[in-house]
């Protein structure tokens, strides 16, 4: 199987957590296939878009350049499938090959959690709250700056969450 050592999308170095790369085989072509593991950022980031311009780097210096479709593959992990036709696979000799016919995809989940791929890159997410507070408690809240209130809950819930 063909090792990948970095990928670009657009020009820019992506944390990637697992990648398999292949050809499939169908009946109407060839398509050259990379299936990455990367964090919710990166799905988030990149899933509105169509075509992005790739440069993946292999183990052995070999250097792939393309515009490839973009799937984002829901369930499981985080990842992206990115994808582009072939006219000829020659030079993909050494690529596994997958059949639509076959059961067996590269399995890229597997030995990887999302608590993992958390401790490289956490999202922060916006939350509203609807609290009913004694008044003197939602002026002392309406006083504060977002951030020390960020801090706040972050301690708190952290704190609460350990017990």
């Amino acid at each position: 199987m063909v090792e990948i050592k970095t990928i670009k999308i657009d020009g820019e170095s992506i944390h990637v957590f697992k990648s398999a790369i292949y050809i499939f085989e169908s009946s109407s072509g060839y398509t050259l296939e990379l299936d990455i593991i990367v964090s919710e950022l990166a799905v988030k980031k990149y899933k509105k878009i169509e075509n992005l311009i790739i440069e993946i780097e292999l183990a052995d210096g070999r250097i792939i350049n393309s515009i490839m479709h973009v799937k984002i593959l829901s369930g499981g992990l985080p990842q992206l499938n990115l994808f582009c036709e072939l006219n000829d696979i020659q030079e993909y000799e050494d690529f596994e090959m997958v059949n639509e016919n076959d059961s067996g995809f590269p399995d890229i989940e597997n030995g990887i959690t999302l608590e993992e791929i958390r401790k490289v890159e956490m999202p922060i997410e916006d939350i509203s709250l609807k609290l009913k507070l004694p008044i003197d408690q939602v002026e002392w809240l309406k006083s504060q700056k977002k951030g020390a209130l960020n801090e706040m809950f972050q301690a708190f819930i952290s704190d609460y969450w350990k017990k």
